[in-house]
């Protein structure tokens, strides 16, 4: 019994054993259909400059790639794939990524293996959902509206915009219900940070909602790079505005 016990505890622990340390990455990528010798680069953003930066090369070799490091906390970083019409978008974490890059449509190539990226791709699933109705109606009117501006006909012109104005304000409006709600139910998530983020850059935006939003992150998150600039925005939010009459300190006689 003892022996079974022992092999069972072994196997469990042989299976949770990862490629990568606390502090690490690893990219595992594949590329079917790529030559070999086609270069793949891992661009990152310069915290100073905001520019992007090449962190690291990899060549294709039997239609595979791999790439590792270490990385400090999550953000967006793309991979650029040799002749390819567009970069890869993915977060970069600590963990093990697996990339299948799709050479004939790169913004179809699959991104798993970390929680920040599965959740990135289910997130972006259901904006595009969300959009669906506002692309239908560009797919649907480009030609008309080709044709009208051709004609010189200003009343389809003004129509056409008239309606996608409508649907644009009403897409608008239905993302952003879904950006804090998924920020008030995701606080783990690294896109949680970023919505906020954009919350506190917004004057429009209810201050207090962007605070307690905050205030409900993880630990990890508020202690980020993100995270400071938010506190620090949001500080500066509540300060009184210049101009504005000081509060009245005692009653007057």
């Amino acid at each position: 019994m003892k022996k079974i016990l022992f092999l069972l505890t072994a196997s469990v622990a042989i299976m949770s054993c990862s490629k990568v340390k606390d502090g690490e990455y690893l990219i595992t990528g594949t590329a079917k259909g790529i030559a070999n010798g086609k270069t793949i680069i891992l661009q990152g953003q310069d915290p100073t400059t905001q520019m992007s930066v090449n962190l690291d090369t990899v060549k294709v070799e039997n239609e595979k790639f791999e790439i590792k490091g270490k990385v400090t906390e999550p953000a967006f970083h793309t991979l650029i794939l040799q002749d390819a019409n567009g970069p890869i978008p993915f977060i970069l974490e600590t963990g093990e990524i697996t990339i299948a890059i799709d050479k004939d449509s790169i913004h179809k190539s699959k991104i798993a293996g970390t929680y920040n990226n599965d959740e990135y791709v289910k997130f972006n699933d259901e904006l595009t959902k969300t959009q669906k109705k506002l692309i239908d109606f560009q797919k649907n009117n480009t030609q008309k509206m080709q044709q009208a501006q051709q004609a010189q006909d200003t009343a389809t012109i003004n129509g056409l915009m008239k309606q996608y104005t409508a649907i644009q304000t009403e897409v608008q409006a239905d993302s952003k219900k879904k950006y804090i709600a998924y920020a008030e139910t995701h606080p783990k998530a690294f896109i949680s940070v970023l919505i906020v983020k954009g919350m506190a850059g917004d004057p429009s935006a209810d201050i207090k909602k962007t605070e307690a939003l905050f205030n409900s992150l993880d630990e990890s998150l508020k202690n980020s790079t993100n995270g400071k600039e938010i506190k620090t925005k949001i500080g500066q939010a509540k300060l009184p505005a210049v101009g504005a009459s000081a509060p009245p300190v005692g009653n007057a006689n």
